[in-house]
């Protein structure tokens, strides 16, 4: 049974995939949850939300254009408590074919590294836009906006999917 229901649909512009729900969100039953994760504030400010958005407030998303899941549904944690069986490649790939998003946007280089090897065989990962495609799906791996990750931190690469994703219109 997965920790947290996945939010997607056809039409997205905007799949964002972590690697699994940490245990502050497994708790809260809502993705990036924990008080100091970035990952709200940062939509709101590279104008992907009108507004910034509680994390209880996931499943609004898509009126955004946006979506959510992760690499593991089954399990929670840190990036270093999940085991590697559970991480399912295959099961994302299938999920990204069926609703054809624009963009997968990696949140994270563990989860695209673990997805880019096993699809792709692709052994090393940047932070950006990658050569790889799933059919029209771009890939793009971001920097996580965890509070353990604050060291990797670089809103920079947010704005530029942002520039590249956005509509024309803040909020549309």
């Amino acid at each position: 049974m997965a920790i947290l229901p996945d939010v997607l649909r056809p039409g997205l512009r905007i799949v964002f995939c972590g690697s699994a729900a940490g245990r502050f969100s497994a708790q809260a039953g809502a993705y990036y949850a924990h008080p100091r994760n970035k990952f709200w504030p940062t939509l709101y400010r590279i104008g992907l939300t009108p507004r910034r958005l509680a994390p209880e407030q996931f499943g609004e998303l898509p009126k955004y254009g946006m979506g959510l899941t992760d690499l593991c549904k089954t399990e929670f944690g840190a990036d270093s408590e999940l085991s590697p069986a559970a991480d399912d490649p295959e099961g994302l790939k299938r999920k990204i074919d069926f609703f054809q998003p624009r963009v997968l946007a990696f949140v994270g280089k563990r989860p695209a590294k673990v997805f880019l090897k096993g699809i792709f065989l692709k052994r090393s990962v940047a932070y950006g836009p990658q050569p790889e495609k799933i059919g029209r799906t771009a890939i793009f791996v971001l920097p996580s906006p965890a509070p353990t990750a604050r060291a990797y931190w670089d809103e920079s690469w947010w704005h530029k999917l942002a520039a590249s994703y956005r509509p024309h219109c803040r909020g549309c």
